[in-house]
């Protein structure tokens, strides 16, 4: 195998440059941690590799007041994102996933946009961004466009980017004031092992306690994180009681297409969903409040 050529632009327009000349035939680095391995394994042979660590600008954190997102560059950090003030108050349910994956040495060089690019179906973070109705933006030879996570995560290592584009951004909506979420991570083998099944989710309530939203993603079970919008849709309205959250963590164990690794089998991973989607929603119930709601209305 030969060795690739090493390209450092200093802007995004010379990276998206660098990438077209290549026509597909080159990798962008990131944090490297995936790719890295990738190359040692003979899995990708790129004829260029281009670092984005010159390029100003992405490793910024931000809130833009006008459009109520978190604004995170794609160069950051999961550690340090997990450990952001604007992160932690902004997008709890986000810190709390990065702050799960691998261990602290893969934490301190993955980066939140490049986890998203390489669309790696074992890992964290995509879940919980898919259930937070997260955007990218994404630069090419067009310009700029934003892709919804769920639009850009397609399959298993694979995107809706173009070969040239590059993912400058990760915007995040920030949830409204009394909303409750969690992330869970079930490992089969290790704790710092990547997940078997990881499950995001955001619960939001009614004044009369009936749920008026509610979103969870499933992740790493499957080749992109699986959500489902009409069964989500179907639940609103209603107590999130035992029998409703059994028939919503039924649909998900249903409907989804498991993969089967060395971290389980199809099987298993279809059962664990059921376990986990529940689970998930519970604790995201309990921090929204939902034990002080019920008192009130009590009183």
């Amino acid at each position: 195998m030969s060795t690739p050529a090493f390209f450092f632009p200093r802007s995004v327009a010379e990276a998206v440059d660098v990438m077209d000349s290549y026509d597909g035939a080159a990798k962008l680095v990131a944090g490297g941690t995936a790719l890295t391995l990738m190359v040692q394994q003979r899995l990708v042979s790129p004829q260029a590799l281009v670092s984005l660590r010159d390029v100003p600008g992405l490793g910024e954190v931000l809130v833009d007041e006008d459009s109520g997102l978190l604004r995170i560059g794609a160069l950051v950090t999961h550690a340090a994102a997990a450990r952001h003030p604007l992160v932690r108050r902004h997008a709890p349910l986000l810190a709390d996933s990065l702050a799960v994956v691998g261990n602290a040495q893969v934490r301190s060089a993955a980066t939140v946009g490049g986890v998203l690019a390489e669309a790696d179906y074992a890992s964290d973070p995509p879940a919980t961004l898919r259930a937070l109705d997260a955007e990218v933006a994404a630069h090419g030879l067009a310009g700029e466009r934003t892709i919804g996570v769920g639009e850009l995560l397609l399959g298993f290592y694979q995107t809706a980017l173009a070969p040239a584009e590059v993912v400058t951004e990760v915007r995040v909506p920030v949830l409204p004031a009394g909303t409750g979420s969690a992330y869970l991570k079930y490992t089969s083998r290790s704790h710092e092992d990547r997940p078997c099944v990881g499950v995001a989710a955001i619960v939001g309530l009614a004044d009369d306690g009936s749920c008026a939203d509610l979103r969870v993603a499933v992740g790493a079970a499957c080749d992109a994180p699986l959500r489902l919008g009409d069964v989500e849709q179907q639940i609103r309205g209603r107590r999130l009681d035992g029998a409703t959250l059994s028939e919503f963590a039924d649909a998900y164990a249903d409907r989804i297409d498991p993969v089967s690794d060395v971290r389980g089998s199809a099987w298993y991973r279809r059962e664990m969903v059921r376990v986990w989607v529940r689970r998930a929603i519970e604790q995201a119930l309990l921090r929204s409040g939902a034990h002080e709601h019920s008192k009130e209305r009590a009183q």
